[in-house]
């Protein structure tokens, strides 16, 4: 995944103006608009680098005058005590790029941080770690970028990617799922996945062949047993259902779920879940 910068600047515009709606008035009215400085972002504990380039780009709407040299890379690994990047130019604008610079490189790195430690997890297998739609509104599009650059896999990013029909769908509408008939309403190229909770309904969703089970909130047996079955009802045939887990995924069961077979697990924390990483900028006076 990369970075469709056109598509962040509206990102930042908006969080400048969240942060500055009208002006710095301490900085314009404290330090003097000629004044150079230098500083260093640095990071005070270890952590998977992710937003390096957003905080660059920050800097420049600000003042596209202000140098900004990145030590790292997204999906570095940097340690308590490295300097992440070099800054010299206007101290205005400096300061008034601060905390939208560290908000992002802080929030994005703790999801690029936790879900290299998922992916580290199950790296002995063929299981993919995927994020969901658990995301902080408006902010989806970079959260998913920092799965993606822990090593993770992103999930759908919006109700248009996908058929994802769920439990809700299911009780609403009060009739049997009928996948072939949803196949002939939608492109070619969009897959369908289904939500069941039990093994009864796995046995009559997976005869209609779609393209993902999603295995909702299913012990580590069930799962298993679904996976026999998946691998047994479609032995020497072209096609293979993929099975997704979901639903109580943790660090400490993640490999569990991983060693059953399953081709994907989603993991909602990797996103809901944020604390950001400690990291600074620092002047040089």
């Amino acid at each position: 995944m990369q970075l469709d910068k056109e598509r962040v600047l509206k990102i930042i515009h908006a969080a400048i103006k969240e942060d500055m709606p009208l002006g710095d008035i301490t900085t314009d009215n404290v330090i003097s608009s000629d004044k150079s400085t230098k500083a260093v972002i640095v990071a005070n504990e270890e952590f998977v680098l992710c937003g390096i380039n957003i905080a660059e780009w920050i800097l420049n709407e600000i003042n596209n005058e202000i140098a900004f040299k990145p030590m790292f890379k997204d999906g570095q690994t940097v340690f308590a005590g490295q300097e992440i990047a070099f800054i010299q130019g206007n101290a205005r604008g400096i300061l008034k790029a601060e905390r939208s610079m560290l908000n992002f490189i802080s929030i994005l790195s703790s999801i690029s941080t936790k879900t290299r430690k998922y992916v580290d997890k199950v790296k002995s297998y063929q299981t993919k770690i995927l994020d969901t739609r658990k995301t902080i509104p408006l902010l989806r599009y970079l959260q998913k970028y920092a799965v993606f650059i822990g090593g993770g896999t992103n999930h759908r990013m919006s109700l248009s990617d996908m058929v994802m029909i769920k439990d809700n769908h299911i009780a609403i509408e009060k009739k049997q799922l009928n996948i072939e008939n949803i196949r002939t309403r939608v492109q070619t190229n969009i897959k369908i996945e289904v939500e069941v909770d039990s093994l009864e309904q796995f046995r009559d969703i997976i005869i209609q062949k779609p393209d993902i089970i999603l295995l909702d909130n299913m012990n580590v047996d069930t799962v298993c047993k679904a996976v026999d079955m998946r691998n047994d009802f479609f032995n020497n045939t072209d096609w293979h259902v993929l099975l997704e887990a979901s639903g109580g995924m943790g660090i400490d069961n993640i490999e569990n779920y991983a060693k059953s077979g399953v081709d994907m697990i989603s993991v909602g924390a990797l996103t809901d879940e944020i604390k950001g990483v400690d990291v600074s900028l620092n002047f040089i006076v």
